[in-house]
């Protein structure tokens, strides 16, 4: 079948030759996207080492690309960054695009930059809920694909089956002819290897089938230079010294050092400002440059206002270019400054007004983050594109010293066509199939819809949920425990459809909470195991209202972890055993935010993550809770 396809090969380079169009053949501009984990950081480290970019014997890390932190601890890519090669005579601009749900919005204004794409598909896991998203967004672009199948060399790999998914992902998507006519090259990104043929044994330590694949098929970029400017916004970026960064591509004209320029804004009004700095990338570095000319991708600052999506034009001649969509927030979070009886113990940024300056400092860069003050100081309603959106930023800012509360992510409600709607998720689960009962049962209790089920041989099924988003807070834990972590869970926005009514999906165990204050001792906490889940191991400062641990019922129950044994002189019958008591499960970040009911909170600091109840004093957190079960009964 994928045979038939890709027979032919007439690239988009030839036909814009044919109409005599002036072109630019000394660059490409190309992005990279696919599914998270697919390889696609690590296929632009092969790229940067292969190509004539970097002086010889000159030693680069793993995903060099992925320069926080955050980024290479979990192997993901959060934000898109810019690079470019040489290869010969050509400069291959390659924009590496973030492969997380969460992070979509930065693929979408990414696909304005260029003129084709990578797609890069896992050899053995085939195309997921991404590879579909950032597909559908490179097609509505109508950008030239190149198909890069990685991973060939994994065990399992399935490289003709996967093409054929690929090829029906494209078909599914409404590609037109010229797009489903897309190049195939095979890589071990990891091993720096490559071919045009599915046979493993053909890989060879080189990427020159990739480098030429792309001159050969992804078209030069136009040339026109010699007309009025016209640069577009399609990232931002923060320097203390310069001040705010649009990173974009030149679509028409030449923009030099020192220019007066006229910067059309979203609201249509017009700023002029000169060009203070331009920066061109090559290889790892950010260069100066006096000058870029349309095609060339480029940062400029200068404007400390300037927006994704704005037009920077001449002022002779001000045409904006259509505005970037970028997608609205789809969950919400509390931010707070902490109030606990340990607040300031381990942080040094700890007081409402730098916490507000951090999250607007957040804003200058993210431009899918939207922070709002609430009615009670010291908070703030912080919304973003998912829980790893939020959980990143925060991980972010306790490495920076800040101590925050947090309260339980909520949905973002819209009001479409006179109905109040709330966001749909596409859900794709891998598992054996000895749990595909488990999960069908829980997706049913969370109001998901079943559309495609489908046996994939060597005891794994695949499952695809239409999910309301509130239905998945929280549920990734109990996922990898319903699993016996063997399932692989993926899922990306959908839609907004009408609201699921009377229906509360929340946590449904209670909480144990501590009733006092002091060190958790083994004596006390085993008495109180039974009861449920610990979270605290023997030795644990606790304060009253302190989350130790979750109850195996509904209710929350006040327990006391502090107590100690009585000493007496009297020897108890029978052998001393030594004290024991399980093993306590110890929370991420993410697993704390996500077991959070509305009247609690996470606090996070730089060294701790403890879960607390909202109001900590014991007889007054059940008179309130008495007050709300009346209210609700009336």
């Amino acid at each position: 079948m994928a045979v038939k396809w890709l027979s032919k090969q007439a690239t988009t380079v030839e036909k814009r030759k044919e109409v005599n169009m002036k072109t630019r053949d000394d660059i490409r501009n190309v992005a990279i996207i696919a599914h998270v984990d697919h390889g696609k950081t690590t296929l632009v480290n092969e790229m940067l080492k292969q190509s004539d970019t970097l002086p010889e014997h000159t030693q680069i890390g793993d995903r060099a690309m992925d320069t926080n932190p955050i980024e290479k601890e979990r192997g993901i890519t959060i934000l898109s960054k810019n690079t470019a090669v040489k290869y010969g005579d050509t400069t291959i601009n390659i924009v590496d695009t973030p492969g997380h749900a969460d992070f979509g919005g930065e693929v979408e204004r990414i696909m304005k930059m260029v003129d084709g794409v990578l797609l890069v598909v896992d050899a053995f896991e085939g195309t997921m809920p991404q590879t579909r998203f950032v597909l559908k967004k490179a097609l509505e672009q109508h950008l030239t694909p190149v198909v890069v199948i990685n991973k060939i060399d994994r065990p399992g790999a399935r490289p003709a089956e996967v093409l054929d998914e690929v090829l029906e992902l494209f078909i599914d998507l409404g590609a037109d002819e010229d797009q489903l006519e897309f190049p195939v090259v095979y890589t071990s990104a990891i091993n720096g290897t490559s071919s045009m043929d599915p046979d493993v044994s053909t890989q060879k330590h080189t990427m020159k089938p990739v480098f030429d694949t792309i001159i050969k098929t992804i078209p030069a970029p136009e040339d026109t230079s010699d007309q009025p400017l016209q640069f577009q916004v399609s990232m931002l970026d923060y320097n203390d010294y310069v001040g705010r960064i649009g990173i974009g591509r030149v679509f028409r004209g030449t923009i030099k050092l020192g220019d007066q320029v006229a910067l059309i804004k979203k609201d249509g009004s017009t700023k002029n400002f000169r060009v203070t700095k331009m920066f061109g990338f090559f290889g790892l570095k950010r260069i100066e440059i006096k000058e870029a000319k349309a095609g060339d991708l480029i940062a400029v600052s200068g404007m400390e206002d300037i927006f994704v999506g704005e037009t920077v034009t001449d002022p002779e001649h001000p045409e904006a270019l259509p505005i970037l969509r970028i997608d609205e927030p789809t969950l919400q979070m509390i931010f707070a400054a902490n109030d606990s009886p340990f607040a300031g113990r381990e942080g040094d940024q700890v007081t409402a007004r730098k916490i507000e300056d951090r999250l607007n400092q957040q804003l200058q860069t993210d431009v899918s983050l939207r922070v709002e003050p609430t009615d009670t100081a010291g908070q703030w309603v912080v919304s973003g594109r998912g829980e790893l959106h939020l959980s990143i930023l925060v991980e972010q800012m306790r490495r920076e010293g800040f101590e925050l509360q947090l309260g339980r992510p909520q949905v973002i409600y819209r009001e479409i066509k006179g109905e109040l709607c709330e966001p749909f998720e596409s859900v794709q689960i891998d598992t054996p199939d000895q749990y595909t009962g488990a999960i069908i049962d829980a997706m049913a209790q969370r109001k998901g819809e079943m559309k495609d089920m489908e046996n994939e041989g060597n005891g794994q099924t695949r499952m695809v949920f239409l999910v309301p988003s509130r239905g998945l807070i929280g549920y990734s834990t109990e996922f990898l425990s319903s699993t016996g972590g063997y399932g692989i869970m993926n899922h990306s926005f959908e839609k907004y459809a009408p609201v699921i009514k009377n229906w509360n999906p929340g946590r449904q165990n209670g909480a144990l909470v501590s009733i006092n204050a002091g060190t958790a001792t083994t004596y006390s906490l085993q008495s109180v195991e039974d009861r449920g889940q610990l979270f605290i191991p023997a030795g644990t400062e606790v304060y009253e209202g302190m989350i130790v641990g979750q109850n195996s019922r509904d209710n929350d129950i006040a327990v006391n972890v502090t107590k100690g044994k009585n000493l007496t002189n009297t020897r108890a019958a029978g052998k001393d055993h030594a004290a024991a008591i399980k093993t306590p499960k110890d929370l991420s970040l993410e697993q704390s935010i996500e077991f959070l009911n509305d009247d609690e909170y996470c606090e996070v600091t730089p060294k701790s993550v403890r879960l607390r109840k909202k109001i900590l004093n014991t007889s007054e957190r059940q008179k309130a809770d008495k007050r709300r079960k009346a209210a609700s009964s009336k």
